[in-house]
């Protein structure tokens, strides 16, 4: 089945070269000229990416991805930012508001084509049965993990965790002890072909222990070196 691609970006002839380009790959394709229609898409057709322009009339870039992660509905669909943006603020907030890619403009229609399945192919690894030796549900006292349903229980209630809070989680949690510095943590969670600043793995690890509430103290910080998960 054809993955669904959606395009945001306020100029057509942008929207329009894309789609041309995603269309001979295969994909099907969706378009959107701000955040607000672009949220009403997402509810209407199930999507596989989204390239969000920040600069935007109606709803720009940053606040249209903070709508989609902040709906469960939609917190797991990947959002790759396109923009002539190139102030590294804006891929640090990109990044820190759960963005999975930046790419900066003008850029080759192709290399956005070999990005977005770069991006998918990453996440269908990520998917895939864990190898041998990696638990499936990861149990403490007060928190359960449970990988093949992307959920996580705290003191049996189930809290949302968005893709990235989940797989970092996971991954610290299926190696307690042991101490992961944060470029580690990028190349296991985000990928080695994704820009990412190691400021990023510091944000989403407040987020965690945020939601983790009366456990987050488990994420430890070893200063100077990195995190770990640990078990009471």
């Amino acid at each position: 089945m054809s993955k669904t691609v959606l395009v945001v970006d306020d100029e057509q002839d942008i929207r329009d070269l894309i789609a041309y380009n995603l269309t001979r790959e295969g994909f099907l394709v969706e378009t959107a000229s701000n955040g607000k229609e672009a949220l009403v898409k997402l509810q209407e057709y199930p999507t596989a990416v989204v390239i969000l322009d920040i600069m935007m009339p109606e709803l720009d870039g940053f606040e249209t991805c903070r709508a989609i992660r902040a709906n469960p509905a939609t917190a797991n669909v990947p959002v790759i930012f396109l923009t002539a943006r190139s102030a590294e603020v804006d891929q640090i907030v990109s990044l820190e508001l759960g963005a999975d890619d930046y790419v900066q403009k003008p850029v080759s229609p192709r290399v956005i084509v070999a990005r977005v399945k770069s991006l998918l192919r990453r996440l269908e690894r990520a998917d895939q049965p864990q190898p041998a030796g990696l638990q499936e549900q990861i149990v403490s006292p007060g928190v359960k993990i449970d990988r093949a349903a992307y959920k996580v229980f705290i003191n049996e209630k189930e809290t949302f965790f968005p893709r990235k809070e989940f797989e970092l989680l996971y991954f610290l949690a299926a190696h307690p002890g042991r101490i992961y510095k944060r470029e580690a943590l990028l190349d296991e969670v985000w990928g080695r072909d994704t820009f990412v600043v190691e400021r990023t793995v510091d944000v989403h690890i407040f987020k965690v222990r945020e939601k983790l509430g009366p456990y987050g103290s488990r994420i430890e910080t070893v200063k100077g070196v990195g995190y770990r998960y640990v078990i009471d």
